[in-house]
């Protein structure tokens, strides 16, 4: 896990940092986001951002995932997380599912092609504000506002080949 504070940092109890993601939280199982927890956060955070993406796709880096605008208070996201543009707690999905076009809301697990297990890095960032940006916006939007409020970094990194 890296971190720019040296104290931010991300796990989940569903999988180690370098290990294999379960099945249930691919599309070959039943696609479900895996819970997330963090900590260390530093005092001035306003918000979160989350970005997944397999580093390993032939296509360049695949998103599988967006999530931005997640309350400051929070400290942890629940497995199954809803698809829905905005949640009931203010955050919000991005576009994913591509590398230059993105057409799905929501978690979308790893489904790398036969071969090698591909690496799904975990990014989450703790902002100085929210974003302001709607629901279904791209990477690149979601990357540009982090670049201009993180305050800290961290990642976490879980592995999968299909068939595993």
């Amino acid at each position: 896990m890296g971190s720019s504070n040296g104290t931010f940092h991300l796990e989940s109890p569903a999988f180690r940092d370098g290990e294999l993601i379960p099945v249930i939280h691919t599309s070959e199982g039943l696609n479900l986001s895996p819970p997330l927890r963090w900590s260390g956060a530093p005092e001035a955070t306003r918000s979160f951002a989350l970005v997944l993406e397999d580093l390993d796709s032939p296509a360049g880096g695949w998103v599988h995932w967006l999530l931005f605008n997640i309350p400051a208070s929070l400290r942890a996201l629940p497995a199954g997380l809803e698809r829905a543009p905005e949640l009931p707690n203010g955050a919000r999905h991005g576009s994913c599912w591509g590398v230059g076009r993105f057409e799905r809301i929501g978690y979308q697990g790893p489904l790398p092609p036969q071969g090698a297990a591909h690496r799904y890095v975990f990014q989450l960032a703790a902002l100085d504000a929210a974003l302001d940006l709607p629901p279904g916006c791209t990477v690149f939007d979601v990357r540009e506002g982090i670049d201009a409020h993180a305050l800290a970094r961290t990642e976490l990194t879980g592995l999968y080949a299909t068939g595993a």
